[in-house]
């Protein structure tokens, strides 16, 4: 098992972490890291810090969350951490931290489908990242979905096509 102890993951919800209510029929963010310890579980991997921290839809996502993010992070002692967030605002909390942090290596990613409906999404986006932070990156901000890990600047949501697309 891979004993990873730098790499900090912080949940802050998103689709990756939907799971349907059978209450009311909707889908819905609940207040737990279920899909991120699954994911590490499965994977082999033990000893990454994971920290549940907004638990919302990303159009959910407003200043204050991301302020919280951004204090989180800074108080830190990690270097490397993997942000789990919902792929409609990703770029916007992205770009805020790219601002207001410059001395640590961030991922971003997510998931399209939750991965209580499919689970390769999921677990394919956050162990590219994984994989990623286990090597040396300078420090920065980028994101990691559909098999790309690039800056933030230079990966973009195709609403259209629904993935991930590099921009030149």
């Amino acid at each position: 098992m891979s004993k990873n102890t730098n790499i900090l993951i912080l949940n802050t919800g998103g689709t990756f972490n939907k799971i349907y209510d059978e209450f009311n029929g909707n889908l819905i963010v609940p207040k737990n890291n279920y899909a991120v310890n699954k994911i590490l579980l499965n994977s082999k991997i033990n000893k990454c810090k994971v920290k549940g921290l907004i638990y919302k839809d990303s159009l959910e996502i407003n200043v204050e969350d991301r302020k919280l993010l951004k204090r989180y992070i800074i108080s830190s002692k990690h270097k490397k951490i993997i942000i789990i967030h919902g792929t409609d605002t990703m770029d916007e909390t992205a770009k805020y931290l790219d601002k207001n942090i410059k001395n640590k290596e961030i991922i971003l990613t997510g998931a399209m489908v939750p991965f209580s409906v499919n689970q390769i999404e999921a677990t394919s986006n956050l162990m590219l990242a994984y994989g990623y932070l286990s090597h040396k990156l300078k420090a920065g901000i980028y994101i990691s979905m559909h098999g790309n890990i690039r800056n933030y600047k230079k990966i973009k949501k195709n609403r259209t096509l629904g993935v991930f697309e590099c921009q030149k």
